[in-house]
């Protein structure tokens, strides 16, 4: 593994069995040397604690700053407040999706843009030539992510007022009397929060919480949990779900990032004209095996036609389901179509299956 940044929680990791691998240029644990399955029952009955500092963080400040981000944004950031964020595609000039992230207002002229491995970065400094911003990379702002229906509960105890915290908003505070942002955001579809610090504070952090934690059953999950937890809630993860060259958010279900009425974003013109032209798209597989599809394997109609393939898999103990997200042919992505699934280790009939998997609602991670 090759890598130009460093997690000050690399030795946490090692330390649990980890063999650190690369993600946007940062060692990241992928595996523990602990059941898969124990992390992801934890996650959704409990709670867990993982490092996603891998995610690139930049400040964008100025006068310019809403302006220069609202044009690489397809939500209006002009609706967006202080203490309030939001998660936005980022498209190229063909009116592709080539990276997606959060944007953090902290002040009037004041934004922190997360984002991982596409060409945010690249599309906000096109945007910025001319304007009066200043954007600075960060890594040393480090974010670690406690996710799970009972984080809240364990946060209580610890920062007042947390459960008044909204979704998708934000507050400055402290967390064992180290200064700290608190996002109610996550990437599991259970309630939880991100933690955002700096480099010096977050192993104290990261020791504290799964110290204190313990009794309530939380537990450090690593980032393969996340991709079991986000097949079950339909959370795309650029580029695995997309293709390099960028797909359109039609193919990709994400049109309702797309704020109704906005038109000055970049692309803007050719993705309106990209609707109805869909080449695939994103949809679940329910395939009939109690082993997980995995990215690749292919996906036919019972007559042998090939209509897509799976992009991540994942079974559940908790439910006892082999799902999948996939880039399924149009004709085909309707729910109870049937299908079969062919792979290194898979060979069974499945279904197509709208998606998500649990909680179609979202109920679990905006509930008050």
């Amino acid at each position: 593994m090759t890598s130009y940044r460093t997690s000050v929680l690399a030795d946490r990791h090692k330390a649990l069995g980890s063999k650190l691998e690369d993600w946007n240029g940062m060692g990241t644990a992928w595996t523990y040397s602990k059941d898969i399955y124990e992390e992801h029952a934890a996650i959704r009955t409990k709670a867990g604690l993982m490092d996603v500092s891998g995610l690139k963080k930049i400040h964008v400040v100025g006068r310019d700053a809403t302006d220069v981000l609202n044009h690489i944004c397809t939500r209006d950031l002009h609706k967006i407040y202080p203490g309030k964020s939001v998660y936005t595609s980022i498209l190229n000039d063909q009116g592709l999706l080539t990276d997606d992230g959060i944007m953090f207002r902290l002040g009037p002229n004041s934004w922190l843009m997360v984002h991982g491995s596409g060409t945010g970065h690249e599309e906000l400094a096109r945007s910025s030539v001319g304007k009066q911003v200043v954007s600075i990379f960060d890594d040393d702002l480090h974010d670690i992510s406690l996710q799970g229906p009972l984080s809240v509960d364990f946060l209580a105890d610890h920062v007042p007022g947390i459960r008044d915290l909204k979704y998708f908003h934000h507050l400055q505070t402290t967390l064992f009397d180290r200064p700290v942002m608190i996002s109610r955001t996550g990437y599991t579809g259970e309630r939880g929060y991100e933690l955002f610090a700096s480099a010096k504070d977050i192993p104290f952090l990261w020791d504290t919480i799964l110290e204190k934690g313990a009794s309530k059953g939380i537990i450090p999950c690593c980032f393969t949990v996340l991709d079991m937890l986000r097949v079950e809630s339909c959370l795309l993860f650029y580029p695995y779900d997309n293709s390099p060259e960028g797909d359109s958010l039609y193919e990709l279900g994400l049109t309702f990032t797309v704020t109704p009425g906005k038109k000055n974003f970049r692309g803007a013109e050719k993705h309106f004209a990209l609707k109805g032209k869909e080449r695939f798209k994103i949809f679940g597989v329910l395939a009939e095996t109690n082993q997980p599809t995995f990215m690749g394997d292919e996906i036919f109609t019972p007559d042998g036609q090939k209509v897509g393939y799976v992009t991540c898999g994942m079974f559940s103990k908790l439910t006892n389901k082999s799902m999948a997200m996939a880039r399924i042919d149009t004709k085909y992505a309707v729910h109870g179509t049937k299908l079969h699934v062919k792979g290194k280790t898979t060979d069974c009939d499945a279904t197509a299956h709208s998606l998500p998997f649990d909680d179609p609602k979202k109920l679990k991670r905006t509930a008050n």
